[in-house]
């Protein structure tokens, strides 16, 4: 019966439901991890709104000594260890967290509180390439196509339990208690790790999956600049985090105004996460793999920067937190519900050093400086006078040029797959448009 039931919504044969289904928990225990921490750093942001671009410079330069690291730990094992260890890495700092939040002093809590924003932001791209990147590894292009919605469906279930859980004991715990709580999922994912790779691991792009990538610490991040699809795919990326950053800068300005307690903002934000959540399960199990295979990995990408601009031009005309609320939550649920599994389908035709040291990079490096970048914009708009209806407005028509890029990295995923299922590697990157 449940095998049935999961079968409604995929189309999976009888040996991928094993591994789906592990994915599936694997994305799970991530996200739910991630969604308990979420809140918390986003509350941050809003009491420190007057230094986001700041704590961001710091994120960003974090990111240029994580990413080189990560990739040469991924250069020397195989992914059945570097992937765990990751995880592993981020329960050790949790545990720190909690340590120095209870028995350091309280005048240290408010540089606690932005070391903590730094590293959750680091924390929650890494935890997430990593694990798509294992998906884009396991999975090849076809069966992504068919899986990666339903996959996805585990994640943000995970945020809806996370985010539940921190919308329901914030209030009546010390807010980092769950930190220690966060540990928990974190270990899980590991746990799945290793089933995925002990079990289903396979090598369909000509390396042992059981071997080290090889490579050093800095090849995939160089070979994203001699690749026209990569550096679209970063294109992408950029102008995605510019129109996510202006939106969680208005987040932040909207709400820390409006709503004084922490721990009622914290809430909020939290609620938030959780409609949005709902929101993507449901475009997740009943659209996205039949977007995907109807009219192409090209549309879902480029439905979510068309979702955007018109949420910057209701902003613009009505910059108030009902219609933050709407906006955030439809954006959200398109983002992870039709561009996210688009987005991580594009990984299943490069290479498995691109797939997790390149994806890294631009997931992790490239997201990061385009916060960057564009948090001291929205902060030179601000320091000129521009109201957030302006500002918003100012957003509004770049979404245009980030729907085109996603309609060309439609077409040539779709011009890299024929080239994988006729060549048995990776067609390269056209030259041209």
């Amino acid at each position: 019966m449940f095998k049935s039931l999961i079968l409604r919504f995929v189309s999976a044969r009888d040996d991928e439901l094993a591994p789906m289904l592990w994915a599936t928990a694997y994305g799970f225990a991530i996200q739910g991890a991630y969604y308990i921490l979420r809140a918390v750093r986003d509350e941050i942001s809003t009491t420190n709104r007057g230094n986001l671009q700041i704590l961001w410079t710091v994120v960003f330069l974090v990111m240029l000594v994580a990413v080189p690291a990560y990739s040469w730990v991924a250069s020397r094992y195989q992914r059945g260890v570097f992937v765990p260890l990751a995880n592993r890495f981020f329960i050790l700092n949790l545990v720190l967290f909690y340590l120095a939040l209870t028995f350091l002093p309280e005048s240290a809590r408010p540089w606690i509180d932005r070391a903590f924003y730094v590293w959750a932001s680091v924390f929650a791209l890494f935890v997430v390439t990593v694990f798509w990147g294992f998906m884009a590894d396991l999975f090849r292009n076809e069966q992504g196509r068919r899986l990666f919605g339903f996959i996805a469906v585990g994640s943000s279930l995970g945020g809806i339990v996370g985010s539940t859980i921190t919308s329901s004991l914030v209030e009546r715990l010390p807010a980092f208690t769950l930190l220690l709580v966060a540990c928990a999922p974190l270990e899980a994912a590991s746990w799945c790790v290793a089933v995925l790779h002990r079990r289903f691991g396979g090598a369909e792009l000509g390396r042992p999956a059981t071997q080290p990538l090889g490579g050093t610490a800095w090849s995939g991040i160089r070979v994203v600049f001699g690749s026209p699809y990569l550096l679209t795919i970063a294109g992408y990326i950029a102008l995605m985090t510019y129109a996510s950053t202006v939106m969680y800068f208005v987040q932040a300005d909207l709400v820390g105004a409006a709503i004084s307690d922490r721990a009622a903002r914290t809430a909020l934000l939290a609620r938030i996460d959780l409609w949005a959540n709902v929101l993507t399960i449901v475009l997740q199990v009943y659209l996205s793999a039949r977007i995907i295979k109807w009219l192409g990995v090209g549309f879902c990408l480029a439905i979510l920067p068309i979702i955007a601009g018109v949420g910057f031009l209701w902003l613009g005309l009505m910059p108030v937190v009902t219609v933050l609320v709407i906006q955030q939550v439809i954006d959200r649920g398109v983002r992870y519900g039709l561009a996210k599994p688009a987005r991580e389908v594009l990984w299943t035709v490069v290479s498995r050093e691109e797939k997790y040291k390149s994806k890294a990079f631009l997931d992790a490096a490239i997201y990061r400086g385009g916060d960057l970048v564009s948090g001291w914009i929205y902060a030179g708009m601000s320091a000129l006078g521009l109201t957030i209806s302006a500002i918003a407005l100012v957003a509004a028509p770049l979404t245009a040029l980030w729907a085109a890029l996603g309609v060309k990295l439609g077409r040539r995923q779709e011009e890299r797959a024929r080239g994988t299922a006729t060549g048995g590697a990776p067609a390269p990157a056209p030259t041209a448009s």
